[in-house]
């Protein structure tokens, strides 16, 4: 799909008003304590979901919970606060092993968070760069500590066709992603870039790892889709230039509208696994240079193959 049509995308087809009763249908969505996130949070909770609220602190859930739940009175779903750090490896095993204590089922995993230039050299608790440490590592380590409980939503009762899935929040890779989506130094260590190229990277990142999951998960039944969730004005410009925050506020429409496409990719039947999909819910295409990081060359390993390999070492002592 062209640049131009992701830009000034259509009016979205799917939204709220598209969802029947989500009544016992269990969600879990990272970043939830603000924007598209929250929005996200609010349209499942409205429509009867039990609904995760995934942020960094019990502070940002609870507050995020006591927003949505003043929104929305008459729900008869359920808002729980799910505590997790993704730039703290450490923290993830307990909040899903609280998780899956609660639930047995889990329908969608929303992977909504993510950081956007922070301050250079910015580092996780672990000692990796905090971009692609937060947007891929914590996001690998959440999906698969949370397989089992995926893989037996499949076969639950009330689960529709097709209706398990996890929504990886990638961006528009058809601008500034480096070229082979990820860099990779002479030891196979991802290289830290500069500015957007490195947050650009991590974004390619998830999309290789939505492809990933998808291509070694097949027999599964869960279905991994990666999406561009559209240019907004959101919290996650907090950390770049005044003048750009200005004139993206300005221009940009609000979070609402990124979470019609995570809602698309999350619940909309006209899905595929390791689809690609843009705002605001239709079906899309990642760059060819990016599509390319997917394919072996040379007699070497894709790309994909080789940095989903990279996440399953360094989080392996987490699972």
């Amino acid at each position: 799909m062209s640049t131009l049509s992701q830009m000034c995308p259509p009016d979205p087809s799917f939204t709220e008003t598209s969802l029947g009763d989500l009544s016992g249908k269990v969600y879990i969505v990272t970043g939830a304590a603000s924007g598209v996130g929250l929005e996200l949070a609010k349209i499942l909770y409205a429509k009867n979901g039990i609904v995760y609220v995934a942020a960094r602190s019990s502070k940002r859930a609870n507050a995020a919970i006591e927003v949505i739940s003043q929104a929305i009175k008459e729900s008869k779903g359920a808002l729980n606060a799910m505590v997790l750090d993704l730039a703290d490896l450490k923290t993830i095993q307990p909040a899903v092993r609280q998780f899956q204590a609660q639930q047995s089922r889990l329908d969608v995993l929303f992977l909504n968070a993510g950081v956007m230039t922070p301050p250079a050299n910015s580092k996780t608790v672990d000692g990796h760069d905090l971009e692609l440490g937060t947007n891929c590592l914590g996001s690998f380590l959440l999906t698969r500590l949370l397989e089992p409980t995926l893989k037996a939503t499949v076969s639950a009762p009330g689960t529709p066709s097709r209706g398990v899935r996890v929504v990886w929040v990638s961006s528009f890779l058809n601008l500034g992603t480096p070229a082979g989506g990820v860099q990779f130094d002479d030891k196979g260590n991802p290289v830290q870039l500069k500015a957007m190229d490195n947050y650009m990277q991590s974004k390619a990142g998830i999309y290789l790892l939505a492809h990933e999951f998808a291509q070694k998960r097949a027999d599964d039944g869960v279905l991994h889709v990666c999406l561009n969730p559209g240019l907004m004005k959101t919290e996650l410009q907090r950390h770049g230039p005044p003048p750009m925050r200005l004139i993206m506020g300005a221009v940009l429409k609000g979070p609402k509208y990124g979470a019609y496409t995570e809602l698309y990719a999350g619940l909309s039947s006209d899905v595929n696994n390791g689809g690609y999909y843009i705002p605001w819910g239709r079906r899309g295409f990642a760059p060819d240079h990016v599509e390319a990081s997917c394919k072996p060359s040379g007699g070497k390993a894709s790309i994909s193959s080789r940095f989903f390999d990279w996440c399953e070492g360094e989080v392996s002592k987490f699972l």
